[in-house]
């Protein structure tokens, strides 16, 4: 059992900047994959950026150049650097740990925090 906590959402004005973090309960080593999601009023969860434990990283082409994903294995957290915000980014941010078990794969999700861009 994976449990993620979300921190560092609120309301920036275009153009800002904001740091979303996130902190699991277990040792982020043993996490194949740890990864940040969103979802827009009316919208599905889409990924936003994901990084393996190996340091590979993935964006969304929109977030390329603008959003930079970490892990920090001491504090056990993924973090997701987001600059030039656009009000379109607007959404609930999720965090998201998969892990992956002999008997398969499984999903862990955080609650989510909300990030707000407008002026």
């Amino acid at each position: 059992q994976v449990q993620l906590v979300e921190s560092g959402g609120g309301l920036v004005q275009p153009g800002g900047s904001l740091r979303l973090s996130c902190a699991s309960s277990v040792d982020i080593k043993s996490i194949y994959q740890l990864g940040w999601y969103r979802q827009g009023p009316g919208n599905v969860r889409r990924p936003v950026a994901t990084i393996r434990n190996t340091g590979g990283t993935d964006y969304a082409k929109s977030a390329e150049g603008r959003f930079t994903i970490t892990r920090d294995n001491t504090k056990n957290t993924v973090n997701l650097q987001m600059n030039s915000l656009k009000p379109e980014e607007t959404a609930v941010y999720f965090c998201n740990a998969e892990m992956k078990y002999t008997s398969g794969v499984k999903n862990y999700w955080g609650q989510g925090t909300r990030v707000t861009v407008s002026s």
